[in-house]
């Protein structure tokens, strides 16, 4: 039997969490090191370790909490903006392998130590945009 999840603890109450939402398949609560006021993570109950394990079913029942959640994020700090992140694999950067969606309140007057850039943006020609998009499309409906 693997290892539970910091997340499956919490979920099964045997770690202190500020729990912000619940219902019989997601959690949300807030992130234990935030890097803004509302950092929330929004969880399946249910482990799954990855975005490419993710059932279509249990994906809607996240993106409808994570909505809720940010609405009530927006309602409560009027934030300027909002980051959903979630990572996939240890070269993305996920440290948790149970599948967890990060909203991350931005605000316009506070240094929140968290931030996305690209630095090396790829040229592509239109026709290497057709081949990856046909090389995609191919497996999408495998």
């Amino acid at each position: 039997m693997s290892e539970k999840s910091v997340f499956e603890m919490i979920i099964d109450r045997e770690i202190p969490a500020h729990i912000l939402y619940e219902d019989d398949d997601v959690i949300a609560f807030l992130d234990a090191f935030p890097v803004a006021k509302g950092h929330t993570l929004v969880v399946p109950k249910v482990k799954v370790e990855n975005i490419y394990d993710l059932s279509p079913e249990s994906g809607a029942k996240l993106m409808a909490v994570i909505s809720k959640v940010a609405r009530a994020l927006r309602a409560t700090y009027e934030p300027e903006g909002l980051n959903v992140l979630q990572n996939n694999g240890a070269f993305a950067s996920q440290s948790v392998f149970h599948i967890h969606f990060h909203l991350i309140p931005r605000y316009k007057d506070e240094h929140d130590g968290f931030g996305l850039k690209w630095e090396d943006i790829k040229e592509l020609t239109d026709e290497d945009k057709a081949k990856i998009a046909n090389e995609i499309k191919g497996h999408l409906n495998a």
